[in-house]
């Protein structure tokens, strides 16, 4: 059976911005299995996790600031509310870009997972196309991952690592079980270029999935711009995603 898939809420944010409990039922009416926020504009996250509920709607992960310093608190307590055990955050491109700003990063992922390791939550790495380049000639995410705790897990956004240089197959490949959560997005694989729905661009998608093979838990889609109808282009990566076996949804 193929992995369930969830809708990262972000990919609809302009209608969330005005209606989040529209949103977050139009997601379960198109079939979604489950839901990524990241934010609740117009609500709180006690309500959005009660309204998850009622929909069926499982929250795989949710992507939240950084569990450290002040933001501890607010972080375990929004994921204990929402019902997710998985943390996801990140870092930007500086702290990406020399072998001691690796380091860095990899001190923060780490102190963010012993945050949240008491409470019964893990919390994983969330990459953009900065975190695949090479630094010192070798690719930024393997120096990482030298450092790293090995609690600390990767939610993989397949598009980003293929804009990076690298081959997303690949990557899945060599990080196996510590890959549990998949973005998926398809498009030109440009930095600073509209996207598309899945399966209308250049991400070998069937390929990649295969490669994440059994360590794979979720399936999240996650549109950061459409140059089309961003609900069409939600609507058609979860039919593209479903009609193919790639993914189960709840319809």
């Amino acid at each position: 059976m193929p992995p369930p898939v969830a809708l990262q809420l972000y990919s609809l944010r302009e209608m969330a911005d005005k209606n989040y409990e529209h949103v977050v039922n139009l997601t379960a009416e198109i079939g979604y299995a489950g839901v990524e926020p990241a934010g609740f504009p117009g609500t709180t996250p006690e309500a959005a996790g009660k309204l998850f509920e009622s929909l069926n709607l499982k929250v795989p992960s949710a992507h939240l600031p950084l569990p450290v310093g002040e933001n501890r608190s607010y972080v375990v307590e929004t994921a204990g509310a929402i019902g997710t055990k998985r943390v996801v955050s990140g870092l930007g491109r500086d702290d990406h870009s020399t072998v001691d700003n690796i380091r860095w990063s990899a001190d923060r992922f780490n102190e963010a997972a012993e945050a949240v390791a008491p409470h019964g939550m893990t919390f994983g790495i969330h990459n953009h196309w900065w975190e695949y380049l090479e630094v010192e000639g070798r690719i930024a995410t393997d120096i990482l991952l030298e450092h790293l705790a090995p609690e600390v897990f990767f939610q993989v956004d397949v598009y980003w690592v293929q804009v990076g240089g690298p081959d997303p197959a690949g990557v899945l490949e060599r990080l196996g079980d510590r890959a549990p959560l998949l973005h998926l997005k398809d498009g030109p694989c440009l930095r600073n270029t509209d996207m598309t729905a899945l399966g209308e661009g250049k991400v070998d998608l069937p390929g990649v999935i295969a490669a994440g093979g059994d360590h794979t838990e979720w399936h999240i889609v996650e549109l950061d711009s459409c140059a089309t109808d961003m609900v069409e282009a939600v609507k058609k990566s979860y039919k593209y995603l479903v009609d193919n076996g790639l993914s189960r949804g709840n319809a």
